[in-house]
């Protein structure tokens, strides 16, 4: 237990120390791995198998989002095998250029070992870039799902070498795997009996762990990659976003684990983290690869740019290919060191950039000439908002009520924005106007502006960051209407406002008069539509949570003068 304590003491200190720079926590947790190892403290025999766990929920979790028909896109494939190629060759050039250099350990190295590390060098970290997309609330957008779909492919192909390399090939009971395909039906039916809470969180570490990880495990195959599948077979369930939602907080803190061990890789020289700092230089080639390929395939220059930033790391998938060529004499056993410090020092630069990655990309976007709407992707293509007078950005279960609100109540042509294709698809369904796109693009406001008629914007994206990020860009746009966003900290509600949120909403606050509402009309037998007629007939305050900030605007906006918008009408 003292060196539990000691261990989670270092570890938040760090992180805290990783804050207060403006750097993601998992910069101080990369920093107390080395140190501590530095110092001499021995590694406790638990860590690797928190580690594993975090790493074993993490892919569970990508698999209960992943859509299989994604690896299937030409963007995806297509990217992954050409970013491999033309990665290995430029790995292949540098590690040639420091041999010439005169770095001792890579005296006498053939072709065959440049292009093995080569292959390390060439894979993206799943753990960092889902990290990344996940505080961005991003993964369903569609430069998050091109990402994912290349790090599954990456991870299969380094799957692959793991078994070709390995000297315990796979079992031939690998093959009796498609048996969990009808499998997953059952698991479905028991998924549907376990509830909610703790039991469901239970069951989704089970299914990762036991069919999962296990199974695989036992044929010979990476475990990860079990817990992956699992998900992929259970995604599409109508409790997949709640086991997820549910998993999160324990998956985070057992990552931990992962990021304080890569300290732990081995022992530290000169020499060793000289060329792991060097191999960073590689990182902005392999970024414009990815960029350059997408844009290829007629993605605007905003989601190529975004793509190659948050791919622009090195993989601990890279550790693992460089431990099993250590393991079988193909390289020295130093190399494992120098990516433990590639891989650590890729992700604080990566931190560095990506806390900015939208700004950047939309920085670097300008530089490049455009493209017609006709010559791009169809997803990509620009969106008709014409006609509407309110937009509610994020169509969770609060966008949809605002959505409800504003079109039953005030009789209000509402558009709603959402970057999930599958929600969007089912509120089509439902009923709903909705666009796919993503708020945080400045593209996509300038196309807001010039439909002329908006009057109104709500943020209602769940993640406090991207609400943040969409209020700066409609601003920045000119847009000059009202716009209210939902917050759940009050430090929130303060930061909304100092950008020009017009209202914010706590949603914890909020919930209460509603719950008063609902508990009077309870009580009171009086209804929802007794309410209403009172509200229009003057006899009461309307009380909704959107109703008051809603109604002064709308009233300003039809009966005061032209604003710019309605004179771009």
């Amino acid at each position: 237990m003292v060196t539990a304590a000691l261990f989670l003491v270092s570890t938040v200190a760090a992180g805290l120390g990783a804050v207060m720079l403006r750097l993601p926590p998992l910069v101080g947790f990369l920093v107390a791995g080395f140190a501590l190892h530095a110092a001499g403290v021995a590694e406790p025999d638990y860590l690797e198998t928190v580690a594993d766990l975090g790493v074993t929920l993490l892919l569970f979790g990508i698999g209960l989002k992943l859509d299989f028909k994604t690896l299937l896109r030409k963007e995806v494939w297509l990217t992954t095998v050409a970013h491999l190629v033309v990665s290995v060759a430029i790995a292949m050039g540098f590690l040639g250029l420091l041999a010439v250099i005169g770095f001792s350990m890579l005296d006498g190295d053939g072709l065959g070992v440049l292009a093995l590390l080569g292959l390390a060098l060439s894979f993206s970290s799943t753990v960092f870039v889902v990290k990344v997309l996940d505080g961005r609330s991003d993964q369903s957008a569609l430069y998050g799902r091109i990402a994912i779909g290349v790090l599954v492919m990456q991870d299969l192909i380094a799957v692959v070498f793991l078994s070709v390399a390995s000297e315990h090939p796979p079992s031939p009971w690998a093959f009796a795997l498609v048996l969990l395909i009808p499998g997953a039906w059952l698991l479905r039916k028991v998924w549907s009996k376990v509830g909610h809470g703790e039991l469901q969180a239970l069951f989704g570490v089970a299914v990762a762990l036991g069919p999962g990880y296990a199974l695989f495990d036992a044929v010979g195959l990476k475990g990860d990659l079990g817990a992956l599948v699992m998900g992929m077979l259970l995604a599409g369930h109508p409790a997949a976003t709640e086991l997820s939602r549910n998993l999160f907080t324990l998956k985070e803190l057992l990552l931990v684990g992962f990021f304080v061990s890569i300290g732990f890789s081995g022992e530290l020289t000169w020499q060793a983290a000289t060329i792991g700092l060097l191999l960073l230089l590689m990182l902005p080639l392999q970024g414009i690869v990815t960029a350059g390929l997408l844009r290829l395939m007629r993605l605007r220059k905003r989601t190529a740019i975004l793509s190659g930033l948050v791919l622009a790391n090195y993989s601990e998938f890279g550790l693992i290919v460089v431990a099993v060529g250590s393991q079988t004499g193909l390289l020295q056993d130093e190399w494992l060191v120098v990516l433990a410090v590639a891989v650590a020092a890729s992700f604080v630069l990566s931190s560095a950039i990506n806390t900015r990655g939208n700004e950047y990309a939309m920085a670097l976007a300008r530089r490049f000439p455009s493209k017609p709407n006709e010559w791009l992707h169809p997803e990509e293509r620009l969106i008709d908002v014409s006609g509407a007078e309110a937009l509610v950005l994020g169509m969770g279960r609060v966008g949809r009520g605002a959505v409800r609100q504003l079109r039953e109540d005030y009789g209000m042509n509402v558009v709603g924005v959402e970057h999930d294709p599958a929600r969007v698809a089912q509120l089509r369904s439902e009923g709903f106007t909705v666009v796919q796109a993503d708020a945080t693009d400045i593209e996509f406001w300038a196309r807001v502006r010039s439909a002329g008629a908006v009057k109104l914007a709500i943020l209602a994206m769940p993640f406090h960051a991207a609400n943040l990020i969409a209020l700066s860009q409609l601003r920045a746009s000119g847009f000059e209407g009202t716009v209210a966003a939902v917050a759940r900290y009050d430090d929130d509600v303060a930061e909304l406002e100092r950008h020009g949120a017009d209202a914010v909403f706590h949603l914890y606050g909020t919930a209460g008069l509603a719950l008063a509402d609902e508990a009077a009309e309870a009580a009171l037998g009086y209804t929802a539509a007794e309410r209403m007629r009172d509200e229009q007939a003057g006899r009461r305050e309307p009380s909704e949570p959107l109703a008051e900030p809603l109604a002064e605007p709308l009233a300003e906006a039809s009966s005061g003068p032209p604003t710019e918008l309605d004179e771009a009408r």
